[in-house]
């Protein structure tokens, strides 16, 4: 797995979308690395390693290592363009990290225990209101993921961000906006079967 986090890139001259479309032709993804205490840099990957490396959900919330021209660079992956009708990537774009410096990044929440929840044994049916949270943490301590246990959600309850687990360094960024920010994650509603069988029992 541990190659799944590196991508390996070669340094392009020219910016633009002309010079962008004679990378695509060469079957290669073009993409900008920036930010941290150096100045962009135009790179471009090959199409199908790129493509591979997408399939792994963990890529998105991973600090991973650009490798360009043979030197390391660490980064999170900030941006994905695609062409949905061509399957194909279009451009990416990568953020230059320090190990001790905070950053902020999406990351994707996981639900369990949905179907064995209070909620879910009477025939509840929990609706998600959001599928990630953006978090603020040093990038040791970036999460793959933030789990949201639904074990004790009855019918009628809210989970909000305020009442997420989060591991040790890791914070929630609109949490700092004031409570009114403390938005529902996941809810668990009674069914229309569930319903119509109160109904007949009356």
């Amino acid at each position: 797995m541990s190659n799944v986090f590196e991508f390996i890139a070669e340094s392009r001259g020219r910016a633009g979308s002309t010079a962008a479309r004679g990378v695509r032709r060469q079957g290669k993804v073009p993409a900008v690395i920036y930010g941290g205490h150096a100045e962009p840099q135009m790179l471009m990957l090959s199409h199908n390693e790129v493509v591979k490396h997408l399939e792994h959900e963990a890529v998105y919330s991973h600090v991973l290592d650009i490798n360009i021209n043979g030197k390391t660079e660490k980064a999170i992956l900030k941006g994905v363009q695609r062409n949905p009708a061509k399957f194909q990537i279009m451009h990416l774009d990568f953020l230059r990290v320090s190990m001790s410096e905070v950053i902020k990044v999406h990351v994707p929440l996981h639900f369990i225990n949905e179907s064995t929840s209070v909620g879910g044994k009477k025939g509840g049916i929990s609706t998600h209101s959001m599928v990630d949270v953006e978090v603020t943490c040093l990038p040791s301590n970036l999460p793959e993921y933030i789990e949201v246990n639904l074990a004790n959600l009855d019918i009628g309850e809210t989970i909000h961000l305020s009442d997420l687990v989060l591991p040790k360094g890791v914070e929630i960024v609109v949490l700092h906006q004031g409570p009114e920010h403390d938005l529902p994650v996941v809810s668990m509603m009674s069914s229309k079967a569930s319903k119509e069988e109160s109904e007949s029992e009356k």
